[in-house]
């Protein structure tokens, strides 16, 4: 609701509505670090979206029965599908129809891949949509990634034409399907470019909603290297900056300050697409699912 400021000698003043990016957060887990979890109700809320993240190698047998024990205990997984990694059309038929048979999964995140070469024919998320199996098992939600600091696997030049073409054409098939499609966003650390990034892409006229990607709480050497090797951009300095304060060495990095800001931004920008936030867990799923809940029930009134 929003929140009235009044002045003795004014009329009260509506303020921005306040906005909870943590209201609906999703997180994501691999099969590895899932079977650790002794039993996921402990530690998120029902019905939470959980993506189950498909790392080069691991069988399909594992991403299948992790998605079908989230389904059991009351979650909606959302397994990648990394278009690079899969063999041919017949072994992502077989895919998919495994996730939908077996373990009742109705979404997917679709990935290129980071893998250096195609293990096929399927060597994009287009080619992957073009085959139409998602529609055909009634897949009825589909998320890509998003790049607010680009992506030099795809940009090696450190531009964002490829980035951006690749997004359009999500886009367009959102839109000319019923396909209910949105983009999460690789992690950074500084709200300035991934507020460009949304409002540029917008601008060119792509709407999809936006589900801001934050690295949970942990060792801020620990997010330093995974940063490093995820490729994050301009926004790695924030860490930089910090790891010189031999103060904040001593506690766990929490994406607290971005999460303000982007809300903040949010409260004053109502047509932002930015809708909430997805964790990477990089400090351990019951860390990062703490500061999640307790961010839900608790967050900041935005609202200035």
């Amino acid at each position: 609701m929003a929140i009235a400021v009044t002045d003795e000698n004014a009329d009260a003043v509506m303020a921005p509505e306040a906005i909870n990016l943590l209201s609906h957060f999703s997180i994501e887990v691999t099969p590895r670090t899932a079977a650790k979890v002794e039993d996921f109700r402990a530690l998120l809320p029902a019905g939470t979206r959980v993506y189950v993240a498909h790392i080069e190698g691991t069988p399909i047998d594992d991403m299948v029965a992790t998605a079908r024990r989230l389904t059991s205990e009351g979650f909606a997984p959302m397994p990648h599908i990394p278009a690079r990694g899969i063999a041919d059309v017949s072994t992502l038929d077989t895919w998919i129809g495994r996730y939908s048979e077996e373990a009742g999964v109705e979404q997917a995140l679709l990935l290129g891949g980071g893998y250096a070469r195609p293990a096929g024919d399927l060597d994009s998320v287009t080619s992957m949509l073009e085959t139409g199996l998602f529609d055909r098992y009634g897949f009825n939600r589909l998320h890509v990634a998003g790049h607010p600091e680009g992506n030099r696997d795809i940009d090696r030049d450190g531009g964002t034409i490829n980035v951006d073409a690749a997004l359009r054409s999500k886009h367009e098939y959102a839109q000319r399907t019923d396909a209910k499609m949105a983009v999460v966003t690789q992690f950074a650390f500084d709200a300035k470019p991934v507020i460009a990034w949304a409002e540029r892409i917008f601008a060119n006229g792509i709407d999809l909603p936006i589900h801001l990607g934050i690295a949970g709480p942990t060792k801020l050497q620990t997010l330093i290297k995974f940063a490093i090797s995820c490729g994050v951009g301009p926004s790695l300095s924030i860490l930089q900056k910090r790891a010189l304060d031999f103060r904040k060495l001593l506690v766990p990095f929490e994406p607290t300050d971005l999460v303000n800001e982007i809300e903040a931004y949010c409260a004053t920008h109502p047509q932002s697409r930015i809708e909430q936030c997805h964790l990477f867990p990089l400090g351990g799923i019951a860390a990062s699912a703490t500061w999640a809940n307790a961010r839900a029930q608790n967050g900041l009134a935005t609202a200035i």
